[in-house]
């Protein structure tokens, strides 16, 4: 598997995962135009050590073309930096990139701002 790439199993799409993501427990950090959420689990073989979601709201922006191509930045910055993510062995990281902003903005803003939630995290953990 390459390594700079982001599979299917680094992706969040489980109902129950996305639910634990989301109760009490976890931790959020904003940087604006982006929120991250952020919680550790225990950790089965085989799995990654991150999993991760982008939401983009639809009342951000109405088209799908503008969500899609913010998704698209999201993504690529995580794919680059996920390596910066520091999780303790045995657990897994679930992590939630949540898009505040009704602006676009260019990429080398996003990636700097998924690249500042990557860093808190790794050193925000118990």
């Amino acid at each position: 598997m390459h390594e700079e790439g982001l599979s299917k199993q680094e992706r969040l799409y489980l109902k129950q995962s996305i639910d634990l993501l989301f109760s009490a427990g976890s931790k959020g950090f904003a940087a604006w135009p982006l929120r991250g959420i952020f919680r550790l689990t225990d950790r089965t073989e085989g799995e990654p050590a991150v999993e991760m979601l982008i939401s983009v709201p639809k009342r951000c922006f109405k088209r799908a073309v503008k969500r899609n191509r913010v998704k698209r930045q999201v993504r690529d910055a995580f794919r680059r930096h996920k390596g910066e993510l520091t999780v303790p062995e045995g657990k897994k990281g679930l992590l939630a990139f949540i898009w505040l902003d009704n602006k676009l903005h260019d990429s080398a803003t996003v990636e700097d701002h998924v690249q500042t939630i990557l860093q808190h995290f790794s050193h925000h953990q118990p």
